[in-house]
């Protein structure tokens, strides 16, 4: 039976819940346990696959499909575990699962549906579902914030949950935030008492404080909150601003002996830590030798975690290669005048850039300054990496620069192009619903054993992760290919153009795909490490 950590977060949300559950899952599956992770968010969408970015930022997609929140990434980051449906259940979900039983009648043999005991008991059915016969701990976030109205259903379904399994079968993380009063000089500890004498009103007492606090915590605060929450002083802990990168937190929290404390309490023997990998992963960070440009022209500048699995894509494999990535965020928008690409713009704002990334995006706002970022990218030589919709845009600009296809574009920007060399998937023609009908998931690639991506990847059958409804236009096939456009990679029945790439340049790849979502901090994907490779070199060219 596995033994389950429950993180739940107080006073303010953005904590780092996830960083802490990711951390305790990098920790235990070091010592050899086998971990599965859960994300409970108590909002009332299925899941954040309709949210613009400004709402919920990256939308995280797993291997079986499933739309998620971004905490999964660093749950996937951290562990090497992949995660699935099952990892990601939202209020909305729970609520639609019920209401779907109600419908077909029976399930409740005719009673009053309520929140208890039906909703609470589905949460715990949810919770139960990620496990499997071989998993010894999981680790369950709860998102939002203790107090708020959203998350009772939630914690009322803990409370439970341990009553059910067993005092010594569960374990309670509270992650709360532990001012720090510059012009008092002090440190104050009532939010969190006051956040956890909200837990223990509904009946929960956790067993651990994660104290986040840009002061250090002495030994008579932990005490004192210790004291006031009914938490051993040795079960209060820090959280502090690290002072390199996120990926030192589960050394910090494994010198506070967080995994030892969790494997004590569920009567678990333990061998010692294997995170050498991992701590010359976090050397690395501080020893690079060189320094690269990248900018990734988007949408959604503005929203920092919008674009943060390519972002630590970049970091992961430009670390592997001893050098430190400066990403420079451009809005599309910027590289545009009255609506149109303007190149001159384009020339003054990316000139100082090694390589140029164009990500994944829906609409049509900042479309043709992408494309214009593709052509400056494509006439400089600059080294280009599309992803998803930046690889449709590579499509377009080369449709209009080589095939002379002036108004060239994608149906879903322009539905009246005379030349829709984007189109919609036969698939998504019929589709009426936008949740969770898009092309998702991971699904297999045949690479051209000539081709960049081929070298990059070094095998020839890929699988990688997928969120589109457009696609390149197979009508348009053979004139690409006759004009100079390499089709390096297809689905096995050669009917989608999974890769695109160009001759005569040294380093330009567009993917239909995401793979930010299989990149890790100790094995950076084989795309993203070529691509930071091609713009070291494009700096040195530029500096002999």
């Amino acid at each position: 039976m596995p033994k389950y950590v429950f993180v739940t977060g107080g006073v303010v949300s953005s904590l780092g819940k996830g960083i802490v559950a990711a951390s305790i899952g990098l920790l235990l599956k070091s010592r050899g346990f086998n971990v599965a992770h859960q994300k409970l968010d108590p909002y009332l969408n299925i899941d954040p696959g309709t949210m613009n970015p400004k709402e919920h930022g990256e939308v995280y997609v797993t291997e079986d499909g499933a739309e998620t929140d971004l905490d999964l990434g660093y749950y996937e980051r951290f562990t090497g575990v992949q995660t699935s449906r099952n990892s990601s259940f939202s209020a909305g979900r729970i609520y639609d699962i019920i209401l779907k039983k109600e419908r077909k009648g029976g399930e409740y043999f005719g009673k009053t549906v309520q929140v208890v005991p039906h909703v609470v008991n589905e949460i715990q059915n949810a919770i139960r579902s990620v496990a499997n016969e071989n998993t010894d701990v999981v680790i369950v976030e709860i998102g939002g914030t203790v107090g708020d109205i959203e998350s009772f259903p939630f914690l009322e379904a803990l409370r439970l949950f341990r009553q059910k399994e067993g005092y010594k079968n569960v374990y309670f993380i509270h992650v709360s935030l532990v001012p720090y009063l510059r012009k008092a000089d002090e440190i104050k500890t009532k939010p969190t008492q006051h956040s956890v004498a909200r837990l223990r009103e509904i009946g929960i007492i956790p067993n651990m404080l994660v104290c986040r606090s840009e002061k250090f915590l002495d030994r008579d605060i932990r005490e004192k909150l210790g004291m006031f929450c009914n938490v051993d002083t040795d079960s209060v802990l820090e959280s502090p601003d690290v002072k390199n990168t996120i990926y030192e937190c589960p050394i910090e929290f494994a010198n506070q002996n967080i995994d030892t404390q969790i494997l004590e309490h569920f009567g678990l023997k333990y061998p010692e830590k294997q995170i050498d990998e991992w701590i010359e992963y976090i050397e690395n960070i501080t020893k690079t030798e060189k320094e690269v440009t990248v900018a990734l022209v988007g949408k959604y500048t503005q929203v920092p975690d919008a674009y943060k699995s390519i972002n630590e894509s970049l970091i992961y494999a430009a670390t592997s290669l001893k050098t430190k990535v400066i990403i420079k965020t451009i809005s599309a928008e910027t590289l545009e005048t009255n609506g149109k690409g303007d190149l001159e713009k384009a020339r003054q704002i990316l000139k100082n850039a090694d390589g140029i990334l164009v990500p994944g995006g829906f609409g049509d706002r900042g479309i043709e300054g992408k494309i214009t970022a593709v052509k400056y990218a494509r006439e400089e030589k600059i080294p280009f990496f599309g992803i998803c919709l930046g690889m449709q845009m590579a499509v377009i600009e080369f449709a209009r620069s080589a095939l002379g296809y002036e108004d060239a574009c994608s149906r879903e920007v322009n539905k009246n192009t005379t030349h829709p060399v984007i189109a919609l998937m036969n698939s998504q023609m019929e589709v009426v619903d936008k949740g969770g009908t898009m092309r998702l998931g991971a699904y297999p690639c045949k690479l051209n054993k000539n081709s960049l991506a081929h070298k990059l990847y070094g095998e020839e059958n890929i699988h990688e992760r997928h969120r589109h409804r457009y696609e390149f236009n197979n009508e348009y096939r053979e004139e690409f290919i006759k004009n100079g456009l390499i089709l390096s990679g297809l689905s096995p029945d050669e009917q989608l153009v999974e890769i695109i790439e160009l001759k005569d340049h040294p380093h330009f790849i567009g993917v239909q795909f995401h793979p930010e979502f299989k990149s890790r901090p100790v094995k950076p994907h084989p795309l993203f490490t070529g691509f930071i490779e091609a713009s070291i070199n494009t700096k040195e060219k530029k500096n002999d």
